[in-house]
């Protein structure tokens, strides 16, 4: 299609129900994406002038429901895809080079002809395209050159994992321009994992990469890392009188990426004191019974983040059995043990470098304060700053939000929804 084609298609309405499907269905949230689908398709044709035909891509973010720091340690997470998205207007260009264009950050040039990493594109979003292209081109995949204009409404540092999103994006961009789109959304995950661990240069695993690639709600067992199950679950929590708040506290959580590793660090050494390399591989009867060696030989916070590893682990698999027969109260009872757990246990509350700090902790009181005996709330994604996750009766969001935003912020806290595809092609 052609720009004109695609701006007409927006302006008429014809693709409104695709806008609602990917990002919310009310007629606030499709005119939102209606102004911004225009948008970036405008900047695009100041930017590429001459372009020809152009396609439209989106890659969502995701929420943490269940099982917190636990994937790194091959543990049980239950995950969803949500509306908040990357989203990119894209032409082929012939010159051999990928061409991207982000609000707000510099331009990426990346020349297909030279995708062995660099050491001066550590930590950039370039040294992410790059390691794409080339996980790519080991596949089989010879890429082409393209020119894209993305925009993002993933708040950098919010723990909604704006990163994953955007190699999602950028690989599934490849993949339908240049593999006829024949990559399942695990081997997207793969090659966008590969890309932020040997390129970007950031140890992670699989699970932010293969929720947006798939989208949906999904409990997965990391138990075999390279190849996780994944279950789908069907459950809706508008259906059930529930919306999903998400309150970022402006504390951006990738500023404490060593206390971040910490976690993962001293959860292993408790591994490493059992003999084995990863706590899931563990017997819990046996870390117990061992309880006062491993507190001499790795120390109490270890100590403290393994036995929350394994009873948040068994935590999520639960939330999500709750969820697949529609028992909300056991759901959310299960949610609030996992949030204390975080905060008693992980730790991941605050930076111990700075007490004086503490935006999540402020965060999760008023939430809590307001909420009451309904729904439940609790630290979301890798904590230190960032953002908390509640479950909060519709009847009582619109207000949730307001005293959210009172303490963080207007634009602080934002209702939800689980987006039920994941990387997509927008077509007329």
């Amino acid at each position: 299609m052609n720009l004109n084609e695609f701006v007409n298609a927006i302006t008429s309405g014809s693709l409104d129900g695709k806008l609602g499907m990917l990002c919310g269905a009310s007629d606030r949230a499709v005119l939102r994406q209606r102004a911004r689908y225009l948008s970036a398709a405008e900047n695009f044709s100041r930017l590429h002038p001459t372009c020809g035909d152009i396609r439209v891509f989106s890659a969502p973010g995701r929420i943490e429901i269940g099982g917190n720091h636990t994937d790194h340690q091959h543990g049980r997470v239950l995950e969803a895809a949500v509306g908040t998205d990357a989203i990119a207007v894209v032409s082929p260009a012939e010159n051999g080079k990928i061409h991207i264009t982000s609000e707000g950050f510099p331009d990426i040039v990346i020349d297909l002809g030279d995708t062995d990493m660099r050491s001066g594109e550590v930590n950039t979003s370039a040294a992410l395209v790059r390691g794409i292209a080339a996980g790519f081109a080991e596949a089989g995949v010879e890429a082409g050159g393209f020119d894209a204009y993305i925009s993002s409404d993933i708040a950098a540092g919010s723990g909604l994992s704006s990163s994953a999103a955007f190699e999602v994006l950028i690989a599934y961009i490849i993949d339908r321009l240049f593999n006829e789109g024949k990559s399942s959304p695990f081997e997207l995950a793969r090659i966008c994992r590969r890309a932020e661990n040997v390129y970007y240069g950031k140890a992670s695993g699989l699970m932010d990469q293969t929720v947006s690639a798939s989208g949906g709600f999904v409990s997965v067992d990391f138990s075999a890392p390279d190849e996780p199950s994944i279950d789908r679950i069907s459950f809706d929590f508008a259906d059930a009188g529930y919306s999903l708040c998400i309150t970022d506290t402006g504390e951006d959580h990738s500023a404490a990426a060593q206390e971040y590793s910490a976690v993962a660090a001293e959860m292993k050494s408790i591994a490493a004191a059992l003999g084995k390399e990863y706590l899931a591989e563990c017997s819990e009867e046996e870390f117990y019974e061992k309880l006062p060696e491993l507190r001499k030989s790795c120390g109490d916070r270890s100590v403290l983040r393994a036995a929350h590893f394994f009873a948040d682990s068994r935590r999520a698999e639960l939330e999500a059995e709750a969820l697949s027969v529609g028992d909300t109260i056991e759901f959310f009872r299960l949610v609030n043990e996992s949030g204390a757990s975080s905060c008693e246990l992980l730790q991941n509350i605050y930076s111990c470098g700075e007490p004086g700090k503490q935006g999540l902790s402020i965060a999760l009181m008023m939430s809590r304060r307001f909420l009451g005996e309904n729904g439940a709330v609790r630290v979301h994604g890798g904590g230190f700053g960032g953002s908390i996750l509640s479950f909060v009766p519709n009847y009582l969001a619109e207000e949730h939000c307001a005293e959210m935003e009172r303490i963080f912020g207007a634009g602080s806290c934002r209702l939800l929804n689980i987006r039920p595809v994941g990387a997509y092609e927008l077509e007329i």
